[in-house]
Formats: structure tokens, C-alpha cells, sequence
């Protein structure tokens, strides 16, 4: 390879780097703002499924679940970390087979069961807009 080629080559990989490192940046900030934009979606939503799951507890909705239930984890699922604000009962008791004295006072045999303001009693793990219609909860 020539001396002169060899410079010339030289130069256009010092050329390059400065718009490699460009590049980079530019993915990083790409990331940075995807990652900003999912949590703040994420967010957005988890808070409006908080006030429903609220909403179902002030509306006198119950849910009867046990820990060892898939169903009942089907259920908790379908409301994401915003289970936490549910009107949840746990019938299971850890280390027994035994059901929760409050259940069976209840009269839980199946579950999940929802029981509503109403008396009404629904089995089963149900999609998040038939409790908002039974409730009148809006959903987000």
C-alpha cells in the first residue's frame, strides 16, 4: 500500500469516528426516551387501574381467592400490581388445608367468587370490564 494511500485512508477512519460516537449517542438517547415513555405510560395506566380497584371496594365487591388457586392468580393478574387495592379475601390457609373461617361463614365453595353489593355471587376469573359493569366502575 502506497503512503499516500495509506494517509488517505487515515483520514477517512478519523473522519468516522466522530460519527460513530454520533451514532451511539443518538441510540442511547433513543433508548433512554423509549424507557421514559413506556414507564410513563405504565405508570398512567397502573394509577387508573389503582382507582378502579378502589372503586370495586367501595362498591361493596368482594373477591374470594386462595394463594394455591390458579384461577385466582389468573384474576390477580389481570389487575397487575393494582391487586393490591382490591377487595380481596385469601380463603387459603398456609400449612393447612383447611379454609378460612370467614369464607366458609360465607359460603365460598369455588374459586375465585366475586359476591357483590347485590348478594350476587359470580365463580370464576372474569375480565376486568364485566366487574366495571356490575360495579359501575369505570375502567381506564
Amino acid at each position: 500500500m502506497s503512503q499516500e494511500r495509506r494517509k488517505r485512508q487515515t483520514a477517512r477512519q478519523g473522519d468516522d469516528r466522530p460519527s460513530q460516537a454520533l451514532r451511539y449517542i443518538m441510540i442511547a438517547v433513543g433508548i433512554v426516551v423509549a424507557a421514559a415513555a413506556a414507564y410513563y405510560f405504565a405508570h398512567r395506566r397502573n394509577v387508573a387501574l389503582d382507582a378502579f380497584a378502589q372503586c370495586l371496594s367501595t362498591k361493596q365487591a368482594k373477591m374470594y381467592g386462595a394463594f394455591w388457586c390458579p384461577h385466582c392468580q389468573d384474576q390477580k393478574e389481570k389487575f397487575g400490581s393494582s391487586f393490591e387495592f382490591a377487595p380481596y379475601v385469601e380463603c387459603g390457609i398456609k400449612g393447612s388445608q383447611a379454609i378460612a373461617q370467614v369464607c366458609t361463614d360465607a359460603g365460598i365453595k369455588r374459586f375465585p367468587t366475586w359476591i357483590f353489593s347485590d348478594g350476587t355471587r359470580i365463580e370464576g376469573a372474569h375480565e376486568l370490564e364485566f366487574l366495571g359493569e356490575k360495579t359501575g366502575c369505570p375502567l381506564p
